[in-house]
């Protein structure tokens, strides 16, 4: 089946969208416009827009991470949650935020890990339905525990929601650097991981691209252990037959299912953008860079040592030369 064309008049390599990535960092936020538009106000002294926005996520599990996540990086996300704690004593949505946003800080080597852990359990006792606290102990625990660790709390995020995007893409790297010595391995534990967590969630699930991820952050480990070359479209890992049947499905499915309400889709886009440009299939990338538009991940665009911009803007160009020129 044929990629979805382009609009017409539009060419997914313009120069206007090539000023707009050279000039900021890849947003977190994504296109998520409400979060914005929450985050400038705290960042103006509003904390109740924070309040507002949790509020009106509800118990949307994966909208809701994707919005304390990014809130938590911000360098004033403590002392929102802080004063907002102040104002009300108890409140579980900033118990959350502030759990999370320690959690960020921690990773920075700026909070002492224990009492982040307990910090993220206090939160997690505020609000027992909710998956978020869960995940920042296992962002935490994913970045400076143990796999026992790391895997107890990824399965209390399991408990409460159980095809958590954010969650699922958080093991798949943590198994991903396991026996990095191993080289090149069709068998790896992280493929068959992703395999069974696609294969058990819906088939509308966002999950389905999982083994696209688990095939990204292998090469990820690889190219840092100079088992693969640094420029991934160098690389073989992403034309043997295993790579190929996990990228043609996840094209397929993308095509069936594509999800423009799931808060992180533009993750799962950048993931399949970047893998398929690498294996090189031309067209189909550029369908993808097209839907992706402006939000521009730094995973997986920065892999191995790379700046995330510059390698998306270039194998975007290279796709779109590609298409509008092919060899004969």
């Amino acid at each position: 089946m044929p990629p979805p064309p382009s609009p017409a008049g539009r060419r997914t390599g313009s120069p206007s969208l090539g000023r707009e990535l050279r000039a900021r960092p890849c947003e977190a936020a994504l296109d998520d416009d409400e979060l914005v538009a929450a985050r400038s106000a705290a960042a103006q002294g509003r904390w109740t827009a924070l309040r507002s926005l949790l509020a009106r996520t509800g118990d949307d599990w994966d909208r809701r991470a994707h919005r304390v996540t990014v809130l938590a990086r911000e360098s004033y996300a403590t002392a929102w949650a802080s004063e907002w704690l102040l104002a009300e004593p108890g409140s579980a949505d900033a118990s959350v935020l502030l759990a999370v946003a320690l959690v960020a800080r921690a990773l920075r080597g700026k909070e002492e890990p224990d009492a982040v852990r307990a910090g993220c359990l206090g939160a997690a006792a505020l609000a027992p339905a909710d998956p978020t606290p869960w995940l920042g102990l296992l962002m935490l625990e994913r970045g400076l525990g143990t796999d026992e660790d790391t895997v107890r709390a990824y399965e209390e995020v399991r408990r409460r929601h159980a095809d958590h995007h954010h969650a699922h893409h958080l093991m798949v790297a943590r198994l991903a650097e396991r026996h990095a010595d191993a080289g090149h391995d069709p068998d790896h534990e992280v493929y068959a991981f992703a395999e069974r967590a696609a294969a058990a969630a819906p088939a509308d699930s966002p999950l389905a691209l999982l083994p696209v991820v688990a095939l990204t952050e292998r090469y990820r480990v690889l190219a840092a252990a100079d088992r693969e070359p640094a420029d991934p479209a160098a690389s073989g890992h992403w034309t043997g037959a295993r790579a190929r049947q996990i990228l043609k499905c996840a094209f397929d499915w993308w095509l069936e299912w594509e999800q423009d309400g799931h808060p992180r889709r533009h993750v799962d886009l950048n993931y399949l953008a970047h893998a398929t440009f690498c294996e090189g299939r031309a067209a189909e990338a550029a369908a993808l860079f097209h839907r992706i538009g402006p939000h521009v991940t730094e995973s997986p665009w920065s892999y191995p040592d790379r700046d995330a911009h510059q390698a998306f803007r270039a194998a975007r160009e290279a796709v779109t030369r590609g298409v509008r020129d092919p060899v004969v």
